[in-house]
């Protein structure tokens, strides 16, 4: 007999203690559903919708905004999408909460055509200090709304929902729920399985906010609404191999065990209906049944599946294996767990972690020795765990102040400010032109885990790595001539760079590393896994990679005019003083700062799933024979949301350009990035680097000369002069 180690023997324990826990703190089945809030957006008569009446917002909304109506009434056939409430300007929904509790907020977006273009609403939406959307966005006219629901817990008080649009865009909603859901709804901990399988516990479940992601109804054929208006979807679109299951159905009405659990679990429908295996896969190579479903990339998911036998007649002749992300399986024994023969429902809680690709998978698989060679799912729910470190609305003036993407913090005024804006401006233009994005995945998915331990005299280096990126050394060396002096063009942190030509003519920089500067094989392979995975044309492009006899090579494509700085200003060795030499005219520089501006959005935001640099500066933004801005050196950067639970990654960057932030709380996020890109947005204005040895004190650190500057109103006087003698400021 098989004796397991304590901490997995202490793991079942716990979740076996979940699975009946959960089901005896069930809400009680003296719980009905509330008939507030359910708000209609925009009108000023009541509607009737699904046994809900939704009021009009008037005594609701605090701020400005404006009704529209939908032009095009056939465009949906529910009364809830005919008008809407838009907002210029910041504006926040007023709700009298009179009880502690689960409540579940749902907000309604639906796109129609009206005397305004709803299509550019772009904006965030935020609770008690918690973003619930952010850069929320629509791509065009939609046949069906989209309805983003949300369980949290709110305590006695107001309740506000904050809607905030961006510049020059706007916000805007069509109805709003927010109703107490039952007690004990969701449980405060639950078995946490990782991507890899790894298991624990997780705990405070039940003050997180949870966004709903998906809702299955398991061997169902049609979407349905339950009594809580859930809407419950098919499950066939996220199934693989379905020639290897068939859809199951018994009419009979599910036991639900009195105090343990009720039909605001999961309705009648859900337990009727079931995925099981046909006959004839008996003999299939598929063991499995597996679904597969998209969810943010490392995200954590609260994941519910639903089970009530619908397959055996007598005690103990089912049991089956549950599989979390294929690395992770639970004993599926139903008599066991509820004791009775029958359609008895049962539900199982676990926290999921996303895998590399984006997805969570559960699978079910047959047991050998159990009586009945079958195995069955009714319903499964996905919630993501929301990050709460997110975007905070401060006390705003309604009406009045909008988003902004912060650069660096309040010193934007004056011609500063004009940059700033316009470099929005431009990103929000520019929007609708994307670049078609190459992903190069690694061996199916790109893993920020991956690491490089070991060494020998003829092992690859980068033996994991993406190998049809792989250049012999041989033609390193011819391309750069042996590492011909006459061909360095830069010297960095990794190594020095050198321009080359390969067999086919292609002109590239190949960056060599040197030990004694201090970076190396982490660097190494962090650039070769973040470029290998994205293509972008404001993004440098990596040629390929050389890991042999020891060396560390990176190759790129050849930016014909160098670093943005090289155009910027001359500076002796000690940075005490510094000379403007760009010939950039002001409508040059403001491309080169929406080109970095766009690929740093794209690494943060784009489909590689989230990529931090670290190392934001003049020198890491490259120029191209037609000045086309493209950031570069990312042998620093982090793949992958913040985590902030996890403080421990060293400070790493330049100085001057490192936001005080990190530096005071080691909490990495994005707004790093941003705040090191506000620095050279100062660089291009000024003309100055970043950092000067200096006798006056306020001027070493551009920063804070340029804010010292700017609270005295007077930012023009440190403007670069060719830039304020070249351009027409009242043009």
């Amino acid at each position: 007999m098989e004796v397991l180690p304590s901490h997995k023997l202490l793991f079942r324990l716990c979740l076996f203690l979940s699975l009946h826990i959960s089901s005896l703190l069930v809400l009680s089945s003296a719980y009905s559903p509330p008939d507030n809030y359910f708000i209609n957006c925009g009108a000023h008569s009541n509607t009737n919708v699904d046994t809900r009446v939704f009021v009009g917002d008037r005594d609701f909304l605090l701020g400005k905004g404006e009704t529209v109506k939908n032009s095009n009434s056939s465009a949906s056939s529910s009364p809830l999408y005919q008008t809407a409430l838009i907002f210029k300007h910041p504006s926040l929904y007023r709700f009298d909460i009179n009880q502690d509790g689960t409540y579940i907020v749902r907000l309604h977006f639906f796109v129609f055509l009206s005397h305004t273009d709803m299509v550019v609403a772009w904006f965030n939406v935020s609770v008690s200090g918690i973003s619930l959307l952010t850069n929320y966005r629509f791509r065009n006219v939609t046949s069906s709304p989209k309805i983003e629901e949300f369980l949290l817990t709110i305590r006695k008080g107001e309740f506000k929902i904050y809607f905030i649009p961006y510049e020059t865009s706007l916000a805007f909603v069509n109805a709003i729920e927010v109703f107490l859901g039952p007690d004990s709804f969701i449980p405060d901990k639950a078995p946490y399985i990782t991507s890899r399988g790894a298991k624990s516990n997780y705990s405070g479940l039940s003050s997180k906010v949870l966004h709903k992601v998906h809702r299955i109804d398991v061997g169902s054929s049609t979407s349905k609404l339950d009594e809580l208006w859930r809407n419950w979807d098919p499950d066939d679109d996220y199934l693989q191999s379905p020639n290897e299951t068939s859809n199951l159905y018994k009419g009979e009405t599910p036991y639900y065990e009195p105090e343990r659990i009720t039909k605001y679990i999961a309705p009648a429908f859900v337990y009727q209906t079931a995925k099981q295996f046909t006959d004839s896969s008996s003999n299939s190579s598929f063991p499995k049944i597996t679904w597969s479903f998209p969810v943010n990339k490392n995200s954590k998911n609260f994941l519910r599946v639903h089970f009530s036998d619908v397959v055996s007649a007598t005690p103990n002749d089912l049991w089956f294996n549950l599989y979390i992300n294929r690395n992770f399986s639970f004993e599926i024994n139903p008599y066991n767990i509820t004791e009775r023969m029958g359609a008895v429902p049962f539900y199982i809680d676990f926290v999921v972690d996303s895998d590399g690709l984006g997805f969570v998978n559960a699978s079910i698989s047959r047991v050998e020795d159990s009586r009945i060679h079958n195995a069955f799912l009714n319903g499964l729910e996905i919630l993501e765990v929301v990050n709460q470190s997110g975007f905070t609305p401060r006390e705003i003036e309604l009406g009045k102040k909008k988003l902004s993407p912060a650069i660096i913090g309040p010193a934007c005024s004056g011609a500063f400010f004009i940059l700033v804006i316009l470099v929005v401006l431009g990103l929000k233009l520019r929007k609708s032109g994307h670049d078609h994005i190459l992903e190069v995945p690694l061996y199916g998915g790109f893993s920020s885990h991956i690491r490089l331990t070991q060494r020998g005299p003829n092992a690859s280096l980068a033996s994991s790595l993406n190998l049809s990126l792989r250049i012999p050394f041989s033609e390193i060396l011819s391309a750069t001539k042996n590492f011909n002096a006459k061909l360095l063009i830069g010297e960095g942190g990794f190594g020095k760079v050198y321009k080359g030509t390969l067999k086919n003519g292609t002109k590239v920089a190949v960056k060599r590393s040197d030990p004694r500067h201090g970076q190396g094989l982490e660097e190494f392979q962090t650039e070769i896994m973040v470029l290998s995975q994205i293509r972008y044309r404001h993004l440098v492009s990596l040629i390929g990679y050389c890991d042999e006899r020891h060396e560390m090579i990176l190759v790129y494509e050849f930016m014909e005019k160098g670093t943005l700085r090289d155009h910027l200003y001359h500076s002796d060795d000690n940075y005490e003083r510094s000379t403007s030499v760009s010939e950039l005219s002001w409508e040059q520089r403001l491309e080169i700062c929406i080109g970095a501006a766009k690929g740093l959005h794209y690494l943060h935001t784009g489909q590689a799933g989230g990529i931090i640099h670290r190392d934001v500066k003049s020198t890491n933004i490259l120029l191209d024979e037609h000045y086309v801005a493209k950031v570069a050196d990312f042998g620093l950067s982090k793949s992958g949301l913040p985590d902030p639970d996890n403080f421990t990654m060293g400070v790493k960057g330049s100085f001057g350009y490192l936001d005080p932030e990190y530096l005071t709380t080691l909490q990495l996020t994005e707004k790093s990035d941003v705040y090191s890109f506000g620095v050279v947005l100062l660089e291009v204005l000024c003309a100055r680097p970043a950092i000067i040895q200096s006798s006056q004190l306020d001027e070493v650190n551009l920063a804070e000369w340029g804010m010292l500057w700017q609270k005295k109103g007077q930012l023009e006087n440190i403007i670069d002069p060719m830039l304020v003698a070249s351009t027409n400021w009242n043009a």
